[in-house]
């Protein structure tokens, strides 16, 4: 490890703590979460994240700190394609507003656990094999190239092996029942659609954490780093799902912009041997890209949007003029007295 055991424990107990106060303090009852509300707490963990961050600056070093923040940034712009797929899971199932929270919060929980077990593995492969980063490199260009070209996030819940496994293995009620994983009735235990939205969840994060987590790597190799930065992102992760659920729509470039980061990390990775590329270049290359394709998103909508108005103005004004030509004539006067 490239810092002390007690370093990895003290940032454990502080994801802890912060998990504890999130649902057993500010979320002890099922609720919506409001636009205000998660706003905040993007704010919080966003803040919790830059402090630590300054904190690895100060004790530590500035080229490690730029380190941290250059994977914080990846992981965050790579966790906004998971938001989609998040959506698309409660839309599918018609999970009501005030149950999604506590659906996140747990999908959170084994998230962090199977992340920090895929990064201590992909440290210990890197620290044998030093070969394994350009199959690291490989895959994120694969990755890239994948993500640059798919359209459109779709869910299909009947062909998720672990789904049907879990439907074998214990029956499922039809509804929902409160915020509840499991149901006792008729003496016997049964699984809610609650349980098998969170299953999904859980499923899709490991999906994208074998996308994102490579390319850390890409950025460094220190193993606190890769792992400060991965959780300090996605705790995070449902406030800013309950703040841009409704926008997230708008964002129709991001895959883009995400196919390009990983392909230039798997780059990044496969010449790190032959000519090591700076932190801070992939920071300002990364920044670039993200905020260009959310920029040209943003832009298009607006544009669609007030071309759709001005058709629709088109249209009605068309009407109008179509109806008032089907008015009948009144007879003027002053014909009359010239045809007279």
């Amino acid at each position: 490890m490239s810092h002390p055991v007690w370093h990895y424990a003290l940032f454990i107990l502080f994801v802890l703590g912060m998990l504890a106060l999130d649902l057993g303090v500010f979320h002890r009852r099922a609720h919506a979460v409001g636009r205000k509300e998660a706003l905040l707490w993007s704010i919080v963990w966003v803040a919790l994240s830059l402090l630590f961050n300054a904190g690895i600056w100060y004790y530590d070093s500035k080229h490690k700190a730029l380190e941290f923040f250059t994977g914080y940034l990846i992981e965050k712009s790579l966790s906004l394609d998971n938001l989609f797929v998040f959506l698309m899971i409660f839309l599918y199932f018609g999970v009501p507003d005030r149950y999604q929270h506590r659906v996140l919060y747990w999908g959170i929980v084994g998230a962090i656990v199977m992340r920090m077990t895929l990064i201590f593995v992909g440290a210990a492969l890197l620290a044998a094999y030093s070969w394994i980063i350009y199959v690291f490199g490989l895959f994120l260009i694969f990755t890239g190239v994948r993500f640059a070209f798919h359209s459109g996030v779709s869910v299909h819940p009947e062909a998720n092996p672990v789904l049907r496994l879990l439907r074998r293995v214990i029956p499922i009620t039809k509804d929902f029942h409160a915020e509840h994983f499991f149901v006792r009735q008729g003496g016997r235990w049964y699984a809610t659609p609650l349980l098998v939205v969170l299953v999904l969840v859980e499923t899709s994060d490991v999906l994208f954490a074998v996308d994102s987590i490579p390319a850390i790597f890409a950025i460094t190799r220190d193993t606190f780093i890769v792992l400060t930065s991965n959780i300090f992102a996605i705790l995070g992760l449902r406030a800013m799902y309950f703040l841009l659920a409704n926008i997230m729509p708008l964002f129709r470039y991001l895959n883009v912009g995400l196919g390009i980061v990983l392909t230039y990390v798997g780059i990044k990775m496969l010449l790190s041997d032959v000519f090591p590329i700076p932190v801070w270049v992939s920071l300002v290359f990364i920044a670039i890209v993200l905020g260009a394709t959310l920029g040209l998103s943003v832009w298009v909508a607006r544009r669609e949007s007030r071309a759709a108005e001005e058709a629709t103005d088109a249209e009605n004004l068309a009407e109008q003029r179509t109806r008032a030509s089907q008015l009948p004539q009144q007879n003027n006067p002053e014909d009359k007295q010239k045809r007279g």
